[in-house]
């Protein structure tokens, strides 16, 4: 299963009721948290979570919109307790972004483990899970990100026999890809079926359409993208500051057909997003115009 709570949808800068860009996602206990705007900590709290389990922070780019909340952030996750590394994932120049804002917070129990990246597609993993961060179209460097999850295939009982497994090893070749017993070393394929349907969830903004959205995004379970604009009469803006107006965004998800698709990162002059919905209906019925403090529980087949 994978968590996701939209923790702020706000672009630019926040409104009473409309925090800026972030997104966390938990799974088996480690959390993933996408931006860091200002009041993510609030909403982080909001939402029941706590900040010791974050493992890592992707940033998409550097405006302050989008991680004006990391120097607080930082502090608060030391301040309860953490002393594990964390990992930090965005574009070339990310330590030195976030060193400076560090200046802050300059003493922490814990390492911080900078990832950059560049091209146009880059990827990081950790245990059953494959980060994919892509190129978007904005005014400064930017990544999206993909997050899949695996599972492995149902244990197979006749294969196990018939590869002459020894029941010891049944349980462990289901955790692990390579068993060793009495010197002898088994392999998990020996007693698994085919591998199963997994999850997978994808964030892009800011950016301007691209193909790549669409092609990252296709069959997702659940498509967060940015909707700037809600107005059509907007695209002249929406080019401009790159960005893209709800009809551009509902298009990719029309490409992508994922699961769920939800708007976020709404301009502070749009208070009212829900009043151009049908701009974005008209090409994905299904979408929804995410607020804050959104959760959404994604669940493999057949759980």
């Amino acid at each position: 299963m994978l968590e996701v709570a939209l923790l702020g949808t706000g672009g630019t800068m926040p409104l009473k009721n409309r925090r800026l860009a972030s997104v966390m996602l938990r799974h088996n206990g480690s959390c993933t948290l996408i931006d860091c705007g200002e009041g993510t900590q609030l909403s982080v709290k909001e939402c029941g979570f706590t900040f010791k389990p974050i493992d890592r922070i992707c940033i998409t780019h550097f405006h302050a919109d989008h991680m004006s909340g990391i120097p607080g952030l930082l502090l608060s996750m030391g301040n309860e307790g953490r002393t594990e590394p964390l990992t930090m994932i965005g574009p070339v120049g990310l330590e030195r972004v976030v060193n400076s804002l560090r200046v802050i917070a300059p003493e922490l129990p814990f390492e911080i483990n900078f990832v950059e990246q560049s091209g146009k597609i880059a990827e990081f993993s950790w245990e059953d899970c494959r980060l994919t961060s892509f190129s978007l179209r904005h005014a400064v460097p930017c990544r999206g990100y993909r997050l899949d999850i695996s599972r492995v295939g149902k244990f197979d009982v006749e294969k196990a026999r018939a590869n002459n497994v020894p029941m010891r090893a049944w349980s462990p070749l289901q955790k692990a890809p390579e068993f060793t017993l009495d010197g002898v070393t088994y392999t998990s394929d020996m007693v698994l079926g085919a591998p199963r349907r997994g999850l997978r969830f994808v964030y892009a903004t800011d950016t301007r359409p691209a193909p790549v959205i669409a092609e990252m995004a296709e069959n997702a379970d659940l498509f967060v993208c940015e909707g700037m604009f809600g107005e059509n009469e907007k695209l002249p803006r929406a080019k401009e500051s790159g960005h893209m107006t709800f009809s551009e965004a509902a298009a990719l998800a029309q490409r992508a057909n994922p699961k769920n698709f939800w708007l976020t990162h709404f301009s502070p002059s749009m208070p009212a997003p829900m009043a151009f919905a049908d701009n974005a209906r008209r090409l994905f019925p299904g979408v929804r115009l995410g607020a804050d403090g959104d959760m959404l529980e994604l669940r493999f087949e057949e759980e």
